[in-house]
């Protein structure tokens, strides 16, 4: 086809025919640029600023520009340099006076007769491709809280790569460009064309700024890296190969002095003693008839008194030992003469210091037993949940398939029959109605409905807007699999509330964006929290999460393992409800440990048992002690 290449000339102007999916393309005969009316005019103005005078676009093919765009500016409005970049390359393919220039049509199609256009190399300098994706790398999908390129740009890692996504022919039914685009950086000399050379926008431009979030490297966001260490001269040691710092090497020389003198001090001590007890006429050894039997003397404590007192005279004690020695004595006395006062004041303070047991409380919340009350999370989490709103409870089911053998991950889940199963897991699930003080709780009525009427479920079954007459109507698998690449541009992939369905969120199991391949389905119930923990809303929960939990235990997992599945289940209130049974279960064991315990210590730590002294020998009261200390 011949064309001709100049300034003020179109490649391609007007549209010949639509696909039959409904996607206009253009007419593939050159012509000269044309000037709009001043309502077109006003119109290109608005979208494409930079296009002044003649175009090479209809009223058509702008409407078909504009419409094409749209879709993508939510994803990139976030950061206006970028959406402006962004809107500057399509503007310049499609209504530029120029066209010509950096347009050339390579393959053409016959739609109903006409001749349209199937193929065109689009000449741009690198230096735009790399402004583009600079500008746009970092941009944030708020809704989905995840890159603006993952859903225009297939997660590309630079600009070549967003050329290639731009630039792929569109099947039909499917999102994207109806003829092929090839992205050439330079043009043949001999064709007198020159690629496309239009200034792009910095994302920390002030007049486009962008947020930090969107613009990390913006010189007006302010440096969250800590300023660099200064390394000053520092002073060493060197002995031999060994090398330490002058403040370690002190340190250790004052540890080995200090433990020089404590021993040193200990071992003069020592000396001193043997000297003086080697100078002192040894005490003589108590002996009666009971020892020469082997027998024990009842007399003997008695005996052991007068003898100390005979013997005070020869032990040097010293002032401390002394007074020790003298208070002990008093007070064992004491308590021997005054037992029923003594048990009674003992028994009196034991009380005393239990009385902080009329407020004691077992915590079972997690967020109290992991996080302290006084902590930065708590507060913050405090002023999140008074100001907004607290977040969601959780429940969640988890289908998987079973690896065979010799294999680490399961066969994909993500089967006709899998579908179906999850389509009778969710009809149960929505029959579940609870009682809460004589009315029935059922999900609909405290799941979180973000938009109109419907659940917030995050489940693969939203593809089909929960409906299971959809699964046939929309085509099952292939449905799925189409959805799962273009679920945030296709109607039909839309969720029952009207947003939206990340496939992460719905599978598991997957590497990178193989969703086909995910060997889980992940079912999510967000249901509505509030600040107040004793309220009717959060009972109502918690009376469905316990109708939920027994119909999963008695129905639902039969029924999945039935199919050769495995079932993993939780709620909001599960770590709650499990750290209660584990307190309680408890119980019986502590108690038979420390019944246990008490009879070894009473046992054990007394002298041969007598039946008239067993009282005394058996050191029931020492066992009584620490027991109550432990």
């Amino acid at each position: 086809m011949q064309e001709r290449h100049s300034e003020e000339y179109c490649a391609m102007y007007g549209i010949c025919g639509a696909r039959e999916d409904g996607k206009v393309v253009n007419c593939p005969f050159g012509s000269p640029s044309v000037k709009p009316d001043d309502l077109l005019s006003q119109k290109i103005q608005s979208l494409c600023p930079t296009i002044t005078g003649n175009v090479c676009c209809s009223e058509a093919q702008f409407e078909t520009l504009r419409s094409q765009v749209q879709q993508a500016i939510p994803f990139l409005v976030g950061c206006p340099a970028c959406l402006r970049n962004f809107l500057n390359l399509f503007c310049e393919l499609t209504c530029s006076p120029h066209q010509s220039m950096f347009i050339n049509v390579t393959s053409t199609d016959k739609v109903k007769g006409n001749l349209t256009v199937s193929g065109i190399e689009f000449y741009v300098y690198d230096a735009f491709g790399e402004g583009l994706y600079e500008s746009c790398k970092d941009v944030k999908f708020g809704t989905m809280n995840s890159r603006a390129l993952n859903f225009i740009g297939a997660g590309a890692k630079n600009f070549t790569e967003w050329y290639a996504f731009i630039g792929r022919r569109a099947p039909l039914n499917l999102p994207g460009s109806p003829y092929a685009m090839t992205f050439k950086p330079s043009a043949p000399e001999s064709s007198g064309m020159k690629p496309m050379n239009v200034s792009t926008y910095s994302c920390g431009d002030i007049s486009l700024g962008c947020s930090c979030g969107d613009c990390p490297q913006s010189p007006v966001c302010a440096n969250t890296d800590p300023p660099p260490h200064q390394a000053g001269a520092s002073c060493t040691v060197r002995i031999g190969s060994f090398k330490a710092k002058c403040v370690d090497f002190i340190l250790t020389i004052l540890y080995v002095i200090l433990v020089s003198m404590f021993l040193g001090w200990g071992l003069f001590n020592r000396k001193r003693e043997r000297d003086q007890s080697s100078r002192m006429n040894p005490v003589s050894n108590i002996k009666d008839s009971g020892e020469a039997t082997g027998k024990k003397d009842e007399n003997l404590p008695t005996q052991m008194l007068e003898d100390s007192s005979q013997t005070g005279s020869r032990v040097q004690l010293s002032i401390v030992q002394g007074y020790m020695s003298k208070f002990y004595r008093c007070y064992g006395t004491w308590v021997a003469r005054n037992p029923i006062l003594v048990l009674s004041l003992s028994l009196a303070a034991i009380l005393l210091l239990c009385l902080g047991l009329i407020r004691f409380k077992v915590e079972t919340r997690p967020e109290k037993l992991w996080v302290g009350p006084g902590s930065k999370a708590a507060e913050e989490k405090s002023f999140f949940d008074t100001h907004l709103a607290p977040f969601y409870r959780i429940e969640q089911l988890i289908l998987a398939t079973v690896p065979e053998a010799g294999a680490q991950k399961g066969p994909s889940i993500v089967t006709e029959n899998n579908i179906k199963l999850l389509f009778e897991i969710q009809k149960k699930v929505d029959g579940i109605h609870a009682n809460y003080s004589g009315t029935m709780v059922s999900l609909t009525d405290i799941c979180l409905k973000p938009l109109d009427k419907d659940c917030a479920t995050q489940s693969l079954l939203q593809y089909f807007q929960m409906d299971p007459q959809n699964l046939d109507n929309y085509g099952g698998v292939e449905h799925v699999n189409y959805c799962l690449q273009h679920y945030t541009s296709a109607d039909t992939c839309r969720s029952a509330f009207k947003a939206p369905l990340d496939p992460s969120t719905a599978l598991g199991g997957f590497s990178g964006n193989n969703y086909s391949e995910a060997s889980a389905f992940i079912v999510t119930y967000p249901v509505n929290n509030v600040i107040d923990t004793k309220g009717n809303e959060i009972d109502k929960a918690v009376a469905w999460e316990k109708a939920f939990i027994q119909l999963v235990k008695n129905e639902l997992l039969p029924m999945v393992q039935s199919k050769n599945l495995t079932l993993s289940f939780s709620s909001e209130s599960s770590i709650e409800e499990e750290l209660k049974r584990e307190s309680t279960a408890d119980v019986i064991t502590i108690l038979i440990s420390y019944l246990v315990m008490f009879a070894y210590i009473s046992l054990t730590l007394g002298d041969t048992p007598r039946l008239s002294s067993f009282y005394i020998s058996s050191k029931l009261c020492l066992s009584c002690y620490l027991f109550l200390d432990l």
